[in-house]
């Protein structure tokens, strides 16, 4: 094959090369665009994001104040109102009734009362 017949097929074949390229580009763009979209849609990143802070492990055979306060998601300073609210909150979510689970109403139910008889808690009220 001699060099002038390789430019040839060369020139004749740019339209070709120019084509993969430019769906190379575009397939490119595209991927990036929507990559983008997920990024600020927090659907790519938020689950790897909360992974390290998960609790790991089941509930406690005796239930601890500590259980209790991560069961109904609050920290203290801890208030009558505020176990109050938070029980209501996550019965609504888990009620048997509703499709919830017996097993973790029980549960809610138990932290509630942990926490309104624990000697230990102090109530502050917020003035």
């Amino acid at each position: 094959v001699s060099t002038q017949s390789t430019w040839e097929l060369i020139n004749k074949m740019w339209f070709a090369y120019l084509g993969i390229g430019l769906v190379f580009v575009a397939g490119g763009a595209k991927l990036g665009l929507h990559f983008i979209r997920l990024v600020k849609a927090r659907k790519l990143f938020s689950q790897a994001r909360n992974l390290g802070r998960a609790y790991k492990g089941g509930f406690n055979a005796a239930m601890t104040v500590r259980e209790a306060e991560m069961i109904l998601n609050i920290k203290p300073p801890i208030t009558e109102g505020t176990i109050k609210e938070a029980h209501k909150k996550m019965m609504m979510q888990n009620h048997p009734d509703k499709g919830g689970s017996t097993y973790i109403a029980n549960k809610v139910n138990e932290a509630k009362e942990k926490l309104l008889k624990s000697p230990g808690i102090q109530f502050r009220l917020i003035t």
